[in-house]
């Protein structure tokens, strides 16, 4: 690092990605820190820095050992910082500790016998609460919410049309349950129930796939809908709608053998979709050959249909927050709470990078079709068809607690500078 650089970061403060500290400070302190930002965004720590911004410098000897040891002993699991050190003037070096973002979170802090998990908030570290705990073992591949059990739910919670015609159209399988006995042994197989206190209760999987009424018992799950007359969010909307239905259909055979999905047994998908068809498209004013009337699609509805696919398979269910669907004269936004997971970025998204939340939904949603095979929806389907569309790119804004994807009707409006 070159010292012009340094000396722009010092005036710049601490923040959530920069912390002073004194050379004086002990092995654990050191280790706070890092663990916080490691299960934030990564960052870097200047040792010989006072509070204020003032350079006091480094005078431990070895003081690149002790830094890693202190790293390697209090910091678990292992992180691999990059040191180096930097003369300001003939008096004061500036030891600087970088590490970019942990993909094994959540980090902890080993000390006297215990494990404590540190985040940031700020330019502060803190330990870190049961339901940010949640987030970060969910974030590193470690707990996989969908497989948590949800409380006061039962069999009887689940639609047991549509697991028997899981069971035996789209999985094929030679012997279906006969009984509510075996039918749990099965559904606690599959991940879509697990052990209770006092008896079975669903899964978040097996909830938002098949459950009669979702919301009853997982109040995040579903959809909420709202249509605005304008460019902005107001008081006044065309709808304000909140969707609960399981996430996959019911398929039914006809006399032909024919399988094919009806309206009434549409699941949230395809309940959505209906739902915002009058608000993302228009009919023509002119009658066809046919005697009909074609309808124009501000979006491409496959790009639409993917991005809400997306949404409902990736999604963070430790945020008790409703996916939200807003459209607007000018664009429409999908915000979905939670940020991305294990280390995933909006770029390797966009390059087709592959790290699912939520393994069990995502296979059902295969094994029915809704997501393709490789994965890649964003890259394949959602980009390109919009550009195809209407020569624009879909915009992502990722923050700490949400994604918030925007496909525009018309022209993109130019990024701020």
């Amino acid at each position: 690092m070159l010292k012009s650089e340094l000396l722009e970061i010092i005036a710049n403060g601490e923040n959530s990605g920069v912390e002073f500290k004194r050379d004086d400070i002990r092995p654990e302190q050191l280790a706070v820190e890092v663990v916080a930002m490691a299960n934030l965004k990564g960052g870097m720590l200047l040792m010989g820095m006072e509070d204020d911004g003032s350079i006091s410098g480094i005078e431990r000897d070895k003081h690149e050992e002790w830094v890693m040891n202190a790293i390697a002993d209090k910091v678990h699991p292992m992180l691999l910082p990059y040191y180096e050190e930097v003369q300001l003037d003939s008096d004061h070096r500036i030891a600087v500790i970088s590490f970019t973002e942990g993909v094994s979170k959540p980090y902890v802090l080993r000390h006297k016998g215990r494990e404590d998990v540190f985040i940031r908030v700020g330019s502060t570290s803190r330990r870190a609460s049961r339901e940010q705990q949640a987030r970060l073992f969910a974030c590193g591949g470690v707990l996989h919410t969908e497989a948590l059990p949800v409380a006061g739910s039962s069999y009887n919670s689940l639609d047991q049309e549509r697991l028997s015609d899981y069971l035996k159209n789209v999985l094929s399988e030679p012997d279906i349950p006969q009984n509510k006995s075996s039918w749990i042994n099965r559904l606690v197989g599959l991940g879509f129930m697990t052990e209770g206190v006092s008896s079975p209760v669903c899964t978040v999987a097996g909830m938002v796939l098949f459950g009669i009424s979702p919301r009853r018992y997982l109040r995040q799950s579903g959809i909420r809908v709202i249509a605005f007359d304008g460019e902005d969010k107001t008081y006044q909307s065309k709808i304000d709608k909140r969707l609960d239905f399981p996430l996959v259909g019911l398929w039914k055979e006809d006399e032909a053998g024919e399988r094919s999905l009806s309206e009434i047994h549409y699941g949230l998908i395809e309940k959505l979709i209906d739902l915002i068809e009058p608000y993302i498209s228009e009919e023509s004013g002119e009658i066809d050959s046919h005697f009909r009337r074609e309808r124009r699609w501000y979006y491409p509805k496959a790009a639409v249909r993917e991005l809400v696919i997306n949404a409902l398979a990736h999604r963070d269910w430790t945020r008790s927050v409703d996916i939200e669907i807003g459209i607007y004269n000018d664009r429409l936004e999908l915000i979905s709470s939670g940020t991305l997971q294990n280390s995933m970025t909006v770029e390797k998204m966009l390059a087709g990078q592959r790290s699912p939340r939520n393994p069990i939904i995502v296979e059902v949603l295969r094994d029915y079709g809704y997501v393709e095979a490789r994965g890649m929806g964003v890259r394949t389907k959602i980009v390109p068809l919009l550009k195809q569309h209407n020569g624009n790119k879909p915009c992502f804004e990722l923050t700490e607690d949400y994604l918030k994807t925007t496909f525009y009707k018309g022209k993109q409006p130019a990024a701020e500078s």
